[in-house]
This record gives C-alpha cells, structure tokens and sequence, in this order.
C-alpha cells in the first residue's frame, strides 16, 4: 500500500483502499463495498462506494505500480504475456458493458459483461497486470447509455484483439521484457495482432480453429488437413508444464508455413499441432518468432497460456474480481485494479515461498499455492489483527457509553424533582 500511495490526492481515500484491498484478500464469503465496509469497520459503504465513484486518485497509475511490483517479484527473461477474456453474469441492462453475449464463464450466452485481461507469466509464477472492459456496438454507439454509465467520450469501440493488442502494446512500451505472447483462438485468427507484434519482434504461439487456412508451399490449406498427413515420427512427446496431477505429457509436432520470399530472412513461421494421448484430439497454435527456435521453446509458451485460467479462477474465487456491484466506468476499473493488486500479493507471496522453501520431491505434499497463502494469512495475520481492532472498537464504545452513562446518572441525581 506505500507503493501506491502517492496516487492517492488525499490521506482518505488512502486509508479506503488499504480498507479495500484488506476486505478483498479476507475470507468473507461475498466481496461488495457493504460486506468490504463492516469488515473494515466502517458504519456505512458510503466511503467505498465514494472511493470507487468519485474520489480522486489516479487509477491508471495504480496499475503500472501494479506491473512494476509484479514484474520485480515474478520478472525472468523468458517470461510469456497471456492474453484472454472472462464474463461476468449480472442482471439488467444499466451496467456498464452488459448485453447479451457469449461467454465462457456460463459456457453459453447470456446477460453478461466482458473483459480482456493480460497476465504476466513466468516460471516463478503468474499474476494480472492489465484489463480492459469490451464496450459492445451497441454500447458505443448510444449516447444516453454512455453517459449514464460515465464512459469517456474518447472510449470507441474496439474488438477484444484490439484491446489485447492495446495492452500488449502499453506493457511493452512500458519497458517490460516478455519476448512471447499465447493467447486463444480469437486472438490467433486476427492478422492485425499478429502483425503487430510481428512489428514489435515479439515471438507468438496463438492458438487458432482446426478450419484456420495457413499458406504452403502449395498454396492455402485448412490446418486440420495440413496435420492429416503428418508421419509417426513427425510427433513428439512433450511436457507442457506442471499441472495439477503432474507434468502434462501431449504428443506434438510442428510444420513450417508461409514460406517467406526473402530466403535470407530469419523469421520463421509455423503451424504447432498438439495431439491428446488419451482421447486423440487434435489442438493447433499458429507460431512466429523472430529466430529459429526449438520445438520445446513453442511447447513451454502454449503450456503457458494456462495460466491465465489459473488467474481467473484465483481472482474471482480469494479477491473478488468478479464480485463488484458497480454499473459505471470508473467503478469497475478501480474495482478490478484493486481485485488484482490483492491477487497480484497472493501470487507473489506463494511463488516467493516456493522458491526460497522447495518443497522435498520424496514427500506427499505439495507445493503452496494461493489458495494456503490466502488461508495462512488470513488464519495467521488478518484474523488476529481483525480481532485485536474489534476489541479496541468495542473497548473505546464501551468506555464512551458508560461515561455517558455515569453523565446521565449524576445529573438525575442532582435535578431536584418537579
């Protein structure tokens, strides 16, 4: 909280975010400016619900102290930029951003709110450093809606490729050193993102649909059809990182595409191919780097674009990401930003614990993750320090009532009678 204080105009709204944040990494069950409130103590959400409407302080800037603190903690030199999307569910029509659409939260379409979020992803760990809300067509192009809701006037539509790009973009601009981006099948198929980190020389391993054409030496062939005549030997087992039950083992195999007219250009191109040993589902990347690399490379950046769920999950379920009862702009952007500064905490915390305590290979345990984190500090730092303030409150209300009390008392006593 002291590196961001100075993007707080005044002491008050300091101390509500210190609140906020507080109320967002405790155990409470249900994370909104009421619940946030009584577990800070305060007599009403009326200072929270200020915090995030009006107050001043500078939310932008909070979000690359934000990237900064991460890039410190989880910072390596082969580290990926995960970019994806999530949906929230809500009812009614006046939040910001909310119409009818897909999501994969619900897994089908519904009444929901859209945002893309970029994680930055190492092999220490993994955390949130940027989001941006999708505002649907035709949220751009009503005026009264906007207005009510607060959306700046300079906020234009924009596909959620563009906004990954848009973050991609300020992050690298920003100074941070990720030579990879992995993303899903939505940013896969957008030319305009994978040309412009083509442009930045920033390598990529996007997934893209089975029917996604690629260009041959042959001409343009759809990608299922192009891995259809791959041999035996052309795959290759492969771990894509730890999961939850051990290393993920999947066969792969890599073909070269779009065959560069400069026979000199080092830029390489390929369709990666991903085969499940168990049920033989076929997955397939579309991958560029500016340098030859190794199948293996390819292999750790699609394993790493996992982690983006595991930030998603982790986010909604310890810090509320997704629990905000807000409608407007600014609201929601504070919202998040404070959601995944706590979460940002979690994950440093849990990865810096791994690193400096390995946990034994010949044993049953395994190693921390945010969830013990969150519990430990909750059990070991926030419960106590909760209990010792309520104490205090109840202590000085205690002392306050019964001098009134004893006031009253002595005056009756006093008073002759009528």
């Amino acid at each position: 909280m002291a590196r961001i204080a100075p993007r707080f105009a005044r002491v008050e709204p300091r101390q509500l975010a210190r609140d906020a944040v507080a109320g967002l990494m405790s155990g409470l069950a249900v994370k909104n400016c009421w619940t946030l409130a009584e577990h800070a103590g305060h007599d009403s959400p009326d200072g929270l619900q200020h915090l995030l409407r009006k107050a001043t302080w500078d939310t932008d800037g909070v979000r690359d102290d934000l990237r900064r603190f991460v890039l410190e903690r989880l910072g390596a030199t082969d580290a990926v930029l995960v970019v994806d999307e999530t949906g929230d569910v809500k009812k009614g029509v006046h939040t910001v951003g909310v119409q009818r659409q897909y999501t994969g939260t619900a897994g089908r379409i519904e009444n929901a709110q859209v945002a893309v979020y970029l994680t930055y992803a190492s092999a220490g760990g993994h955390a949130l450093i940027d989001r941006e809300l999708y505002l649907p067509q035709v949220w751009a192009d009503d005026t009264d809606r906007r207005e009510l809701a607060g959306v700046p006037a300079e906020v234009k539509f924009a596909t959620k490729p563009a906004l990954a790009t848009e973050m991609i973009i300020r992050v690298l601009d920003a100074g941070v050193t990720a030579p990879w981006v992995a993303g899903d099948e939505v940013y896969g198929a957008n030319p305009k993102l994978r040309q412009a980190l083509e442009d930045r020389g920033i390598g990529y391993v996007l997934a893209v649909a089975c029917s996604h054409p690629v260009r041959t030496g042959v001409g343009k062939v759809r990608a299922d059809e192009l891995a259809t005549g791959l041999p035996r030997k052309a795959w290759q087992q492969m771990s894509a990182g730890e999961g939850s039950k051990g290393p993920r083992f999947y066969a792969w195999a890599w073909i070269s595409i779009d065959p560069d007219d400069d026979a000199q250009s080092s830029q390489q191109r390929w369709l990666l191919v991903r085969r499940n040993n168990a049920t033989g589902e076929l997955a397939y990347y579309r991958c560029w780097s500016p340098a030859p690399v190794p199948l293996r490379d390819l292999v750790r950046v699609a394993g790493r674009r996992w982690t983006i769920e595991e930030s998603f999950q982790a986010s909604k379920t310890l810090t509320g990401l997704d629990q905000h009862q807000v409608r407007r702009w600014t609201s929601w952007h504070r919202w998040t930003i404070l959601a995944m500064l706590a979460y940002a905490l979690l994950a440093i915390l849990a990865a810096t614990e791994r690193t400096q305590n390995p946990t034994p290979q010949r044993t049953s345990l395994i190693a921390l993750t945010c969830n013990e984190i969150h519990r430990l500090f909750n059990t070991l730092i926030a419960g106590p320090i909760r209990d010792i303030r309520h104490r205090l409150h109840w202590s000085t209300w205690r002392r306050r009532h019964q001098h009134r009390a004893r006031t009253s008392h002595y005056h009756r006593r006093q008073t002759p009678p009528a």
